[in-house]
């Protein structure tokens, strides 16, 4: 039932647990004690609102830092990464493959601060070898949510 409850919550956050419980069969306290488990257990992590800023008078600048690091002895890259996480501009932290060892997403008010935040507390991390900037120019599609749709409706015509 658990995986159901994901499922569900996943694209659409909003959905009461009384619509939970209806759409699964189940009661009300299940569905309650199974998503307190869930967030107990680190399963669900938080609940986010996709937004699009673009929309809004509030000007952010999103980046993606890609970041190579020299991996600590004995713990890898996880303390690399905890110490990037705990920065309060950074929005995500990944240890990808290729090139680089994180992919960083980042936001800040301007390119300034995005680029001060790389110059003045990334780069400057013990561990870290090098950094690759890019800054996201606008977005089409955010955690699997379209932001905007630029496509016309194709229409035939249809002569009666």
């Amino acid at each position: 039932m658990k995986e159901k409850i994901l499922k569900l919550i996943e694209n659409s956050a909003k959905l009461s647990v009384s619509d939970i419980s209806k759409m699964l069969g189940a009661t009300e306290d299940e569905i309650v004690t199974a998503i307190s488990e869930m967030e107990a257990d680190k399963i669900i992590c938080g609940y986010n609102t996709i937004i699009n800023w673009d929309k809004i008078s509030e000007e952010l600048c999103n980046a993606l830092i890609e970041v190579r690091v020299i991996p600590e002895r004995g713990r890898g890259f996880d303390k690399i990464a905890d110490r990037i996480a705990r920065f309060d501009e950074v929005d995500s932290v990944y240890l990808i493959s290729g090139g680089y060892d994180f992919l960083v997403q980042i936001k800040g008010r301007s390119m300034k601060a995005v680029s001060s935040f790389v110059f003045d507390k990334l780069a400057t991390l013990e561990s870290v070898q090098s950094t690759a900037t890019h800054f996201v120019l606008k977005k089409y599609k955010d955690h699997g949510v379209t932001m905007e749709s630029h496509e016309k409706e194709a229409r035939e015509t249809v002569i009666l």
